[in-house]
């Protein structure tokens, strides 16, 4: 086999269809770049599925391999910043998108894109956290700039609980000291998992879906992370305490938002958008860092499985009929 050769899963439109298939890759297709990565782990979002799936929404043009996360060993650098051994996460910007992405084992990208691996935090758990747990971060943070802190009057509510987002949330909030963390989840099977990871309170997404015309609700939320979208953000916003944030950062009920401006303009509600994509180079560095630390959650290992290249096509078909709880990390 060329020495350049390497595996990786490949989307291919075929008659109308889009086929994955596990194929041989040559270094040399790879796009310019500034670092060659040898990636070791993946891991799986909804947004990798909508690209496998076909969605040009995401993934413009196909063959594509996908994959918005990775992390793995510097193989070549033209930047002095990075050299050869070093161990990098790439999450974000056009990775896995239009970018030849992590379920390959190779990967080239702009240095701009990567983050030196920080100490006490193995490739394989960078992994676990991903895309979704720097997300998770990402809205914690937005919401302490606002003002939340573990004295802050009210409940936190998590949506989408058992999701990438949302248990990562619940995890990484427990580990920095938030003591009233409310779940909410359409899957009653998994109080326990939810418990287990810090939620203090589990609820039906049902009761916290309101179809009234209601401009406003009676006050809980202190604070909400929101991966859901549509209606349920929209009742999250009118039920959150006088000066509370609500960091949106998903869409996997709708990317519709059918709400008024009371909330914003009688509450002081907030409104913080959580873009994991193209956060700033220091905040990337600042949160990577948190997540090694002092947000590293004790039982990270519980909300993670793993799986080979060889097993993510079951994976992908999993997460899109909404059946992954948790992350799933991938061994390339």
């Amino acid at each position: 086999m060329n020495k350049d050769a390497y595996t990786a899963l490949v989307v291919r439109e075929e008659n109308e269809k889009f086929i994955r298939r596990i194929e041989k890759k040559s270094i040399d297709d790879l796009p310019g770049g500034d670092i060659l990565i040898n990636v070791k782990y993946s891991s799986l979002n909804y947004k990798d599925a909508m690209s496998a799936a076909g969605n040009k929404g995401i993934t413009r043009r196909y063959p594509h391999t996908p994959g918005i996360d990775a992390a793995g060993v510097v193989v070549e650098s033209s930047k002095k910043d990075f050299s050869p051994g070093d161990e990098v996460i790439v999450t974000g910007f056009d990775l896995g998108m239009n970018t030849p992405g992590g379920y390959g084992q190779f990967i080239r990208v702009p240095s701009e894109w990567a983050v030196k691996l920080p100490q006490n935090l193995p490739l394989r758990e960078s992994m676990i956290f991903g895309t979704a747990g720097f997300t998770a971060a990402l809205s914690l943070f937005n919401l302490e700039q606002n003002g939340l802190n573990i004295q802050s009057d009210g409940e936190i509510l998590i949506t989408g609980a058992t999701g990438g987002v949302g248990s990562l949330a619940i995890a990484i909030l427990n580990k920095a000291g938030y003591k009233k963390i409310t779940a909410s989840t359409g899957k009653a099977d998994k109080e326990y998992f939810l418990k287990n990871i810090g939620a203090k309170k589990i609820i039906d997404r049902k009761s916290i879906d309101d179809q009234s015309d209601k401009a406003l609700l009676p006050t809980r939320w202190a604070a909400v992370i929101d991966s859901v979208g549509g209606n349920i953000l929209a009742s999250a916003i009118k039920s959150t305490k006088y000066g509370g944030g609500i960091a949106a950062c998903g869409l996997t009920q709708s990317s519709n938002l059918n709400t008024t401006v009371y909330p914003f303009i009688l509450r002081g509600v907030k409104l913080l958008g959580s873009d994991s994509a193209h956060c700033s180079p220091e905040i990337r560095k600042l949160l990577w860092n948190k997540l090694s630390a002092e947000w590293k959650p004790d039982n990270l290992e519980m909300i993670a499985s793993e799986c080979k290249l060889e097993e993510l096509n079951e994976k992908i078909d999993l997460i899109l009929q909404g059946k992954i709880t948790g992350r799933i990390v991938v061994k390339l």
